[in-house]
């Protein structure tokens, strides 16, 4: 079966997607992006995207940051989105990648008075992180870039150049992911993936001003502790040292979904085994995305019609 993308304003085979290599983009990293999850569920033989529409707002919001004046509507993008994955048919979960892009073929560092286009396409995709296991974290050489340097709030493509050298230094030196800290020391946020401490039953995550993606996975943890858990939640700054004190530590977002770190920096979080915490945040999670929380339906969008 192939495979489809929307490139240059209709859907065509993916591998017809191609851009040149004078494309401003390519070269400067001027872009931004989504990550967006679609989740297969074979009891309802469905396929749910996952908190579309907000991903589609961030992504517009990026757009302001980069000076990109998108055609399209959030619903427009959504419906662009249904039929790319209706084209591709896939019975299994999926990873779909929007992006916004200067398509200008021009030589100069600006954002100003460039062309911009826009292109998406969506492969299966399993864990990006394996969540079965708690996994291995060491804090970065690399300080995560600030919002007066490369601003966190857009998921600008140039960006990743800062997680992907962080991401490469931890896997090489034998982890499973970096953990950045902030220029003025305090902890920021996974290389992809943002960041829940648990100390004495109550749920930390680090602020928005402490240079993170202002994550959906993020807030759709952080509504499920407190809505449904009744676990409180709080947003402050976290040192480096309660990294190394906490009962638990867990990273999220849309490729990492919910994953337990059972050690940092050679120390073990507490048992060194996923704690009771994060155990029922993932299990809720999943049961969330996969649509069987009638009550967080809402945060669904089915793409098949005539399935339930």
């Amino acid at each position: 079966m192939g495979r489809y993308a929307y490139f240059q304003g209709q859907v065509v085979p993916v591998e017809e997607a191609r851009v040149s290599i004078m494309t401003h983009a390519f070269n400067y990293g001027t872009g931004c992006f989504e990550g967006i999850r679609a989740y297969w569920n074979d009891e309802h033989q469905q396929l749910y995207v996952f908190r579309m529409r907000e991903h589609y707002e961030r992504m517009l919001d990026s757009c302001k940051i980069l000076r990109i004046e998108p055609q399209q509507s959030v619903e427009d993008l959504e419906a662009i989105t249904l039929e790319v994955l209706r084209r591709n048919g896939d019975r299994e979960d999926v990873y779909i990648r929007p992006l916004f892009y200067k398509s200008e073929m021009a030589v100069g560092v600006r954002l100003h008075g460039l062309a911009h286009d826009f292109a998406l396409f969506a492969v299966p995709f399993g864990p990006y992180i394996d969540v079965e296991r708690p996994i291995r974290c060491r804090v970065s050489s690399w300080r995560h870039v600030t919002d007066v340097m490369i601003p966190m709030r857009a998921k600008i493509c140039g960006s990743y150049v800062n997680a992907a050298l962080a991401k490469s230094e931890a896997a090489e030196d034998g982890y499973d992911e970096a953990i950045f800290l902030t220029t003025d020391g305090h902890v920021s946020e996974g290389s992809a993936e943002n960041l829940f401490i648990v100390r004495r039953g109550k749920l930390i995550t680090t602020p928005v001003y402490e240079d993170i993606l202002e994550g959906i996975t993020r807030a759709t943890v952080i509504q499920l502790a407190q809505e449904v858990l009744g676990i409180e939640v709080e947003e402050r700054p976290i040192d480096r040292t309660e990294l190394y004190v906490a009962d638990e530590v867990f990273l999220v977002g849309t490729g990492a979904q919910v994953s337990a770190v059972g050690e940092v920096d050679h120390r073990r979080v507490g048992r060194g085994e996923m704690g009771p915490i994060t155990r029922r945040i993932q299990t809720l999670y999943f049961d969330t995305v996969k649509g069987r929380v009638e009550a967080f339906r809402h945060w669904l969008t089915p793409v098949y019609q005539g399935a339930r």
